[in-house]
């Protein structure tokens, strides 16, 4: 059993995902010690406080894989110069009622893939606000504002040799960041 499972959250559910393609592809950078809970949040209700002290199955699942996780990864896409809805209805649901978030206390890594050349930068200066918020321990550099191109990944899945050593370096500080404060 790794010593170090990551809950991963992708803020995009849609079938040919970017982000979800980067998750699947990081993954393999990571060391034997560390596996992975795909944070499924596409089912969850749209956050309504009058839930708070009866949850649905769908919420209290996204909870019980955040305690879980020993650090938590997103993926976020950048939509009109921020994160998704879905992605914030998922850190919302989490992190309530009011003082006892989930999120509390996770170490946190922020990436992002998109067309665009600056890649997800706005989308996740506005995701490390809120995790600011939640006191999640936030890996601050280097920043991963991956532009989608040819060549980002090999025939097999994997990341592809143009941009190995950086990933592989944001991996092996995330690595670090999550067993400085786990």
């Amino acid at each position: 059993m790794a010593l170090f499972p990551i809950a991963v959250v992708v803020g995009s559910f849609r079938k040919d995902s970017f982000n979800a393609s980067l998750a699947a592809a990081l993954e393999k950078l990571f060391p034997a010690d560390f596996s992975f809970i795909q944070v499924r949040i596409d089912d969850l209700p749209l956050y309504n406080q009058d839930d708070d002290a009866n949850p649905c199955a769908q919420v209290r699942r996204l909870k019980a894989e955040i305690v879980g996780a020993k650090g938590v990864l997103f993926f976020t896409p950048e939509y009109n110069r921020s994160i998704p809805g879905v992605l914030k209805n998922a850190l919302d649901h989490a992190s309530r009622p009011y003082g006892q978030s989930v999120w509390n206390g996770k170490p946190a890594g922020v990436l992002g893939v998109s067309v665009s050349p600056v890649g997800t930068a706005t989308a996740q200066q506005h995701l490390r606000n809120i995790l600011a918020y939640l006191n999640m321990p936030t890996l601050g550099q280097p920043e991963v504002f991956i532009h989608h191109k040819d060549g980002l990944y090999d025939a097999h899945g994997n990341i592809g040799d143009a941009s190995q050593k950086f990933l592989q370096g944001w991996v092996d500080a995330y690595v670090a960041w999550v067993k400085k404060h786990a």
